[in-house]
């Protein structure tokens, strides 16, 4: 009786709550990811090894400060998310590309990462919900199911787009798509709610990346060729003004 008196009617998380600003905010950090990752190891002209060393720099530093925090920060997370989606960026080509595994081939590999993660922090913590993120050991398995999204959604989004010849508005209209059938299950049917979320995160990525190389690739490869630089401090720009118009607020797990 004493320990149901002191104990908190719920716990917050260290993760926003999902709101439709969350996905606007998600969905410019990943194609922010995408135009960032190839300023640095395109238009720097530092490589994608160098450049996903450098952001795998940042995205540690970034998490081990999410970690640190004793509660939901919304700069602090979302710049954990920028990290893990311009090192997924990165990783992503680094191995597509230069060592020749393929996008079908990274896709597969990279997919089977994310299953891994998530069955594996299912069988650890009894729950992959987002709601629990709320230890370090809980937001260890988050950011890494988080950082092989990322870099699997880099490779699908080049796959639809390069080589399944869908070009970069047609793969972002695949995965628009389906990220609408997602929203559809979300609201007219019982789905896992779970599932849901985890399944419209991991397709924000690829979206992502199809918008950000629409953005930044030369016009006659399809993209509109605005400078990565600039598109990318528009992005952090619009990233900025919907999390100071749109105060998030730490998601809670009921008791």
């Amino acid at each position: 009786m004493v320990d149901a008196l002191v104990q908190p009617l719920n716990r917050l998380a260290k993760v926003p709550q999902v709101t439709f600003a969350f996905w606007m905010v998600k969905i410019a950090a990943t194609t922010l990811g995408e135009t960032g990752g190839d300023a640095v190891s395109m238009s720097l002209g530092l490589g994608y090894l160098l450049g996903s060393a450098i952001f795998a720099g940042v995205f540690v530093a970034a998490v081990g400060g999410q970690i640190a925090m004793r509660g939901f920060h919304p700069v602090v997370y979302w710049a954990a998310i920028v990290a893990s989606t311009t090192l997924g960026t990165t990783l992503a080509d680094f191995a597509d590309r230069s060592l020749g595994i393929g996008y079908a081939g990274g896709s597969a590999i990279l997919l089977f990462l994310v299953v891994a993660s998530l069955f594996a922090w299912h069988r650890t913590l009894g729950s992959i919900s987002i709601e629990t993120v709320s230890t370090p050991k809980s937001e260890a398995f988050y950011w890494t199911t988080i950082m092989f999204s990322q870099t699997l959604g880099t490779a699908l989004g080049d796959w639809t787009a390069d080589t399944a010849g869908l070009g970069y508005l047609g793969a972002a209209a695949i995965f628009g798509g389906l990220i609408a059938v997602v929203a559809f299950l979300y609201f007219r049917t019982s789905v896992s709610r779970v599932l849901l979320f985890w399944a419209a995160f991991i397709l924000t990525r690829p979206l992502g990346a199809a918008l950000g190389d629409f953005l930044d690739k030369p016009v006659a490869h399809g993209g509109l060729a605005f400078s990565r630089f600039a598109a990318s401090a528009a992005l952090l720009a619009f990233m900025a003004l919907m999390i100071l118009i749109f105060r998030q607020r730490a998601a809670e797990e009921a008791h």
